[in-house]
Parts: structure tokens; C-alpha cells; sequence
């Protein structure tokens, strides 16, 4: 009889196996990876492009062309797109950073005919209607309204201003009446010279045999040729050390505290992640562990290291009871000291390594997960095996050496600290 009061053992793997993403270069110059994996006869297509915020000419210009893109194209009504991804079970969805946007795809193997016929439609006969835009551009502002009402979001935005500089693409934040400003024109002109065949990489995963890579190759190749616009890069960034909003009556305060360090490519990027995690990555991580359960403050807070394509930074982020609005500053700065100063214990270690590992492998388990860090990879000049690299450094971290990147790099007296709130 199994004895459910023991616990079972466990063992960090010696290796993390990933599936190979397979890239070709297409004849229009096009990179494509592709990965064969799965056991359902599903397809993922992912398009990512070079068009996220920072390159955008007019405020929410980029944003706004990638979301009406699939609002009418030369031969369907936005109604009939929806009704035909509905009718053939496609999921298509977009996002959009401030370096990328990403168009995906996903459906049956059998509707990816079906799917790429629509998808095409979208990316090469968008028509920006008038009247959606107005609807489109409506919606939006009042949503943007409400939402800046919100500590949270606001503290979101403030952060960004904070550790950047306003004037700074990846800083930024715009009125929302910049949305009225908005025309068809502008909107055409920033598709007709971002979404384009230089400008792009794919990246498909599911069950992908000779017949249908061939189909997407088929399709990616209907780009053409076309050069891409060029990065431009990013100025230097001017950090804030504090921006503190008060608000009448809060109830909450919105806390935003981190720095600008550096982009994923950075060889100690990993080993502050590691160092990301035990402060407060986790539900039991220290952060937690001090602000919620023992002195009841918020009900979650994190840690973690953020990556973008030209920079990235260390953030905390709380929402915490008002009256305690400067005691939990107080013990987030103390938390990340004890982090400089004093080795892991090995046991909290062991933990940790346990937890990021178990993550590593929930991502991992399924082609479309193994998709999503092959796009994030790609997008850092790097392949898959950076996730191995990563999965080496967690298992051969020592408590020494997260000392001494968090003594090196997280000191408090760089840090730009945000309050949206008391």
C-alpha cells in the first residue's frame, strides 16, 4: 500500500531536453522555425514583427493598426472574419510591446488552409474602415480613462516614466486624447512600412510534417522581398529616484520600486533572475513571507527580472494598505539589504531551485509553450539553448554568488521608487 504521509522523493533533472525549433530561410528572406511536437493534430502560427510601440509615429498609432487590421479587408466585413474563424474553430489573437507586435494563429490541421486564406486576408488587404476606427478609437480612449483611475495602472505607467525618462520610447505615456488625433492615413502608413517581409520572423509549432511546412513556407513567401525600416534604437535613459502620487481618501497605495539594468543577453541577467525569485518570485518567497504573512500589508507581492529588446530592469510591485504605505517601502528595501548581505540558506535555495525548474518544465510541456520561448529567444538573438544555459545556472547557483549579484547590482540607493496612493 502506498503510504500518502511520505512524501515522494524528487530530483532536479540532470538536463533540460528541448525540442529542436528547425529554422529556414525562406527565399524572400523570411526566417521561419518551425516545431514538430505535440500528439493532437493542431497547428500555431506566429508572426512577430518589428512594430511595437517605440517605432510607432503618432501616439497609439501602432496598437490601433494592429487591432484593426482584422476590422475589414478588401473582400470580408469584420463581422464575416469573425464569423468564419468562429465556423472553423481558429484562434487568432495579437499582442503588442514596445519593441513587438505578434499576429498567431491556431486551429486544426485541416482548417489551416482556412485559416491562412483569412490570415492573409488581415496582413495584406487590411482596409482601416473609417468607422471602425472611430468606434475602435472611442472605446479605447474611455477605457484608457477608467483605467488610469486605478492606482495600479497608474503606478504601471509612473514606473515606466520613472526608470526611463518621459521622452524615452520604452517610457512614454501618452493622453488619452491622443486617440481623437488618430487617422486612416497614419495607420496605413505605419502597416505599409512595418508589416513587411524585412521586418518579420515566424515561428510554427504543433504537428508540423513536410506537407505543411511547405504550406506555411508558401504563404510567408506571398511578403515578397521587401526591406525592413531599420532598428533605430533606444537613447540613454533618465531614471527618477521618486515619484509619489497622493490621492484624497486612498485606501490602498499602488508601490512600484526597481531599476534599469540590463537586456537578457546580459551574462548576469540569469543569476539576478535566480535572485528575483528567492526575494519574492514565488508565494512563499521572502517578500511575502514578511509583507502579507506577517505583517498583513497586501495580499500579494512580487519580484522579477523583465526583459525588453534594448534594455531591461529589476521591479517589485505591491498593492498595499494605505496606513502601512511607508512601513512596507520600509521592508521591501530591508528584504532586498538581507538579499546583499547575507548568503541563501541552502534549504530556501534547494526550494527555489525546485520551484523555477517545475516552472521550466510546466512552460515546456506542450508545443505551443515551447513556441512562446522560442519567439522570446529569437527576439533576444538567441536560440534554445539558452533555456539550457538557464536551467545549468539554477542548478549550480550558490548562495555565495546570489549575494554578490544582488550586492552588485540591487543597491537601494539606485532604485526609482513610485507610490500611487497615501
Amino acid at each position: 500500500m502506498l503510504d500518502r504521509t511520505i512524501q515522494p522523493p524528487f530530483q532536479l533533472p540532470d538536463r533540460l531536453d528541448i525540442p529542436a525549433a528547425r529554422q529556414t530561410t525562406l527565399p524572400g528572406g523570411i526566417r521561419l522555425w518551425t516545431i514538430d511536437a505535440g500528439t493532437q493534430p493542431l497547428v500555431r502560427l506566429s508572426l512577430v514583427f518589428g512594430a511595437g510601440t517605440r517605432y510607432q509615429p503618432a501616439a497609439f498609432a501602432a496598437s490601433t493598426a494592429l487591432n484593426l487590421m482584422s476590422e475589414g479587408t478588401a473582400r470580408y466585413s469584420a463581422a464575416r472574419i469573425a464569423e468564419k474563424f468562429d465556423y472553423y474553430g481558429i484562434y487568432y489573437d495579437t499582442s503588442i510591446d514596445r519593441d513587438y507586435s505578434i499576429v498567431t494563429v491556431s486551429c486544426l490541421s485541416r482548417f489551416l488552409d482556412q485559416a491562412l486564406e483569412l490570415l492573409g486576408e488581415i496582413l495584406f488587404e487590411p482596409l482601416f474602415p473609417e468607422r471602425e476606427l472611430e468606434i475602435y478609437a472611442s472605446k479605447r480612449k474611455q477605457q484608457l480613462i477608467i483605467e488610469r483611475e486605478k492606482p495600479s495602472y497608474q503606478a504601471r505607467e509612473l514606473f515606466a516614466e520613472g526608470l526611463f525618462g518621459k521622452e524615452h520610447p520604452y517610457g512614454q505615456v501618452s493622453p488619452a486624447a491622443e486617440y481623437d488625433k488618430l487617422t486612416v492615413d497614419t495607420l496605413r502608413s505605419f502597416y505599409e512600412t512595418y508589416y513587411r517581409a524585412g521586418n518579420v520572423f515566424a515561428v510554427a509549432s504543433g504537428q508540423i510534417g513536410t506537407k505543411t511546412e511547405q504550406t506555411l513556407a508558401a504563404f510567408l513567401e506571398r511578403f515578397g522581398a521587401a526591406s525592413g525600416p531599420g532598428d533605430p534604437g533606444v537613447p540613454p535613459t533618465g531614471s527618477t529616484p521618486l515619484i509619489r502620487e497622493k490621492r484624497e481618501g486612498a485606501l490602498q497605495s499602488s508601490i512600484r520600486i526597481g531599476k534599469v539594468l540590463f537586456p537578457k543577453g546580459h551574462p548576469d541577467f540569469n543569476g539576478l533572475q535566480v535572485a528575483a525569485t528567492v526575494l519574492g518570485g514565488y508565494f512563499g518567497s521572502r517578500l511575502v513571507k514578511n509583507l502579507r504573512e506577517d505583517k498583513g500589508y497586501t495580499y500579494g507581492i512580487y519580484s522579477a527580472m523583465l526583459n525588453m529588446q534594448h534594455s531591461g530592469y529589476f521591479a517589485v510591485a505591491s498593492d498595499v494598505t494605505a496606513a502601512a504605505t511607508d512601513e512596507a517601502v520600509a521592508e521591501i528595501l530591508k528584504e532586498v539589504e538581507r538579499l546583499r548581505t547575507e548568503p541563501v540558506p541552502q534549504a530556501e535555495l534547494d526550494m527555489v531551485r525546485n520551484i523555477i525548474v517545475g516552472e521550466m518544465m510546466r512552460i515546456l510541456d506542450g508545443p505551443f509553450g515551447i513556441a512562446d520561448v522560442t519567439i522570446e529567444n529569437v527576439q533576444c538573438g538567441m536560440t534554445n539553448q539558452a533555456l539550457s544555459a538557464f536551467f545549468d545556472e539554477v542548478r549550480t547557483i550558490t548562495p555565495q554568488r546570489i549575494r554578490e549579484l544582488a550586492a552588485q547590482w540591487l543597491d537601494p540607493a539606485t532604485f526609482t521608487t513610485v507610490i500611487v496612493g497615501a
